[in-house]
């Protein structure tokens, strides 16, 4: 009998390598950090995935603190923690 779960895997790597897609643009300064996030809805349909995708990823994004949603303003790619160091350190 097959798992009911059988897709589980491929959705959560889609879902999983649409963040770190985004984090990667973050990192490389692609997406700066104040800058609005484009939509669930217009993510979906710039990946090529389903909105609900686009949403869990979104979500991944928050929980790893590289962006901040406001109620009905958006989602925004998160300031840089202050008490982070930095990563251009001159000796």
């Amino acid at each position: 009998m097959p798992s009911a779960c059988a897709g589980c895997v491929s959705r959560n790597e889609h879902i999983q390598a649409l963040a770190d897609h985004i984090a990667a643009r973050v990192a490389s300064g692609d997406l700066s950090p104040g800058a609005r996030m484009p939509g669930e809805r217009d993510l979906g349909a710039e990946y090529g995935v389903a909105y609900l995708t686009a949403r869990r990823a979104v979500r991944e994004l928050r929980d790893r603190g590289l962006v901040v949603t406001l109620p009905a303003k958006g989602t925004f790619v998160a300031y840089p923690d202050a008490n982070e160091p930095a990563d251009d350190s001159q000796e």
